[in-house]
């Protein structure tokens, strides 16, 4: 390969410490990104790589605009934004669902009014509501959806689900998933050409660990 560094923007948390075990699986050195300190890029000694830590929604601005040729971030994060850029690789880390959740019980879908939708994730519910033709009302909460619900607000919500205790625990039931979410390699779309000797080295690297796993 060139040698030439790339720049990657990791998901602050859980997916970058997913995304470091990935890496020294790879072989890569990621001391100094296991003890970041408040430092947000960090560079791997034994390979042309700088890794740099941000909020999710700041990973996918970071590749778009080409101030990082590659990002690890959630699908959940991709379906919201959207946006241009090329999306290589499932990591297969990092796995939930969104999921369309009602009170324990309620007929959500027996009546002909216009349902009211809860959810952080407006983008992705109206999508999937206007794949069945359904005409909704969605409103965007910041916090703890499940409230919504609860309060009369909202007649279901579009949240992310791991197990389902916590709508379990705030007496509400999944009637329906409405997309698979786990970490996603994207790439800079001119970075893919400028820098297509380095990037195709370091998805190579990943798609033989991944290979491995499976």
């Amino acid at each position: 390969m060139s040698g030439e560094r790339l720049r990657i923007a990791l998901t602050k948390g859980r997916l970058q410490d997913q995304s470091v075990e990935l890496f020294q699986a790879m072989g890569l050195d990621c001391t100094p990104i296991q003890n970041p300190g408040r430092r947000l890029i960090h560079s791997v000694p034994n390979y042309p790589l700088d890794a740099v830590l941000a909020k999710a929604p700041d990973v996918i601005t970071y590749v778009e605009h080409g101030v990082c040729s590659l990002g690890i971030v959630g699908k959940d994060t991709i379906l919201e934004q959207g946006r241009s850029f090329y999306e290589v690789l499932d990591l297969g880390f990092g796995k939930c669902r969104f999921a369309l959740a009602v009170k324990e019980g309620a007929d959500f879908y027996g009546t002909y009014k216009t349902r009211r939708i809860a959810t952080k994730y407006p983008n992705v519910a109206r999508t999937f509501f206007e794949g069945k033709g359904m005409d909704v009302s969605i409103i965007k909460i910041e916090g703890s959806v499940e409230l919504a619900p609860i309060l009369d607000l909202a007649d279901a919500i579009v949240d992310i689900v791991e197990t389902g205790a916590t709508l379990k625990a705030n007496g509400l039931t999944p009637i329906e998933d409405v997309a698979q979410v786990s970490a996603r390699l994207i790439v800079n779309i001119a970075g893919m050409k400028l820098h297509k000797e380095a990037i195709d080295d370091f998805i190579s690297r990943c798609e033989r660990e991944l290979e491995r796993r499976s």
